[in-house]
């Protein structure tokens, strides 16, 4: 028995051990089971420290290597940048725009004069946050009735001055709302003579209004006055589209004719007629440098004259619809864009100084008007037929940049302020909406 006892308690004995190295097994398994939670940080730990890694990577290669790194990327692409490649040969003697020139404060170098130990590139690396994209409001920062606002797409009905003043033509008046004081003033009405308004156009120093009206007279109102200073006639159907240049006044109407005249002296003597288009001329725009003037017609056509000529110097016919959007380029001599309604749907860009087509954009939608931005390489289009919205895009890339919607009826009206930041949209809603749309940071100004 007590040998019994003395086995059973040697046998106890090797059951408790085996039973604390199981509990130390279990335990140290338990240990090693992280949460969820402690296994992200520690995920995080590590890719912190990879980033941390990468950009520390980066700044050597900045400082010893000259590499120009401005942004933490992966190393294996840097590498791949670095190596010696054969450049791809791309539109060699072909049409193209000019690419701004690198200088030597572009490169690698410390500038001579800065405080900072590192390089410019690896002072753009290590600043941050970076500058945030521009974003547009798709909001109105104002909205303003306008009843009786047509929905003809032939009219120009909204216009803005240079002296911060909206004119718009709403049936037999034409009002003025001054965008510093809000004041509202009505400058005339038409119903009078029994006749209605169809187009309005500010002078380039904002102190004359030309009235179009649909029995085709121009007549022309000082606005500080609210006088009327002259009618002028020759027209025999309404006047859907002025263009001012200087002291001389283009009007084109539903009798395809385009007349020039100099406000300042007698119709006859300074009247030239312009015939070219066979339908209604519903676009006119003189050239910033005032040395063209393009017209847009019902017949699919887009026209450009000179100065000498009472014929066209330039015939454009890829449209396939009503051409009544037409802006030219504050920024590329020469450029001229132009769009296409219902049956086109597409923005077409031109180089009048070779007469070449360049883009061409499908937009899906009627083009009612286009404005380029005074700043910045991008323009303002709004469209009808379906989309009744409009869109912001980037040139040459035609890359949208912004999409507003809002109106309910085809957006026929566009003007843009005289500091070109926002722009007033006008339908057939019988509302004006405005936005802002451009910034004023200033592009550098691209050459043919």
């Amino acid at each position: 028995r007590a040998e019994l006892r003395t086995a059973e308690a040697g046998a106890g004995r090797r059951r408790e051990r085996r039973g604390r190295r199981s509990q130390r097994a279990t335990g140290a398994g338990q240990e090693n089971e992280k949460s969820p939670s402690q296994n992200r940080k520690a995920k995080d730990a590590t890719s912190d420290n990879g980033k941390d890694g990468l950009a520390y990577s980066a700044l050597l290669k900045n400082e010893l290597l000259g590499a120009g790194i401005e942004r933490v990327q992966d190393p294996q692409t840097e590498d791949r940048r670095l190596q010696p490649s054969t450049p791809e040969k791309k539109g060699l003697f072909t049409y193209s725009l000019s690419t701004k020139r690198s200088s030597p404060d572009d490169g690698n170098d410390v500038s001579p004069y800065s405080l900072s130990p590192v390089s410019n590139k690896s002072q753009k690396l290590l600043r941050s946050p970076r500058k945030p994209t521009r974003k547009i409001s798709k909001i109105p920062f104002k909205v303003l009735d306008a009843p009786e606002l047509q929905d003809d797409f032939y009219l120009n009905l909204v216009d803005w001055s240079s002296l911060n003043v909206l004119s718009v033509g709403l049936g037999t008046c034409v009002y003025l709302w001054s965008a510093c004081t809000s004041q509202v003033t009505r400058l005339c009405d038409l119903s009078v003579e029994g006749d209605s308004v169809t187009s309005v156009g500010w002078s380039e120093r904002g102190n004359l209004v030309a009235v179009g009206t649909h029995k085709g007279f121009v007549q022309i109102w000082d606005a500080a006055a609210g006088k009327k200073l002259s009618m002028l006639e020759g027209h025999t159907a309404r006047v859907g589209a002025l263009a001012w240049n200087a002291d001389q006044l283009s009007s084109g109407s539903r009798d395809r004719m385009i007349l020039q005249r100099d406000i300042r002296t007698p119709p006859l003597q300074s009247e030239r007629r312009l015939q070219g288009h066979r339908q209604e001329v519903c676009g006119l725009k003189w050239s910033t440098d005032h040395q063209l003037l393009a017209s847009g017609g019902n017949d699919n056509k887009l026209l450009v004259w000179n100065h000498s000529s009472l014929s066209p110097v330039q015939q454009y016919t890829e449209h396939l619809a009503a051409v009544k959007a037409i802006a030219w380029s504050p920024h590329q001599h020469g450029l001229l864009a132009s769009g296409g309604g219902t049956a086109d749907r597409c923005i077409r860009f031109w180089n009048t100084l070779t007469g070449q087509p360049l883009q061409c954009i499908d937009t899906g939608s009627q083009v009612c008007n286009l404005a380029w931005s005074k700043h910045a390489n991008e323009l303002v289009s709004t469209h009808g037929y379906s989309q009744n919205q409009i869109l912001v895009w980037k040139y040459p890339s035609l890359t949208q940049v912004a999409k507003l919607t809002g109106h309910s009826y085809r957006v026929l009206y566009l003007a843009m302020s005289p500091d070109g930041e926002a722009i007033v949209t006008g339908a057939g809603d019988e509302t004006l909406r405005f936005w802002n749309v451009f910034s004023k940071t200033r592009s550098t100004k691209v050459k043919w």
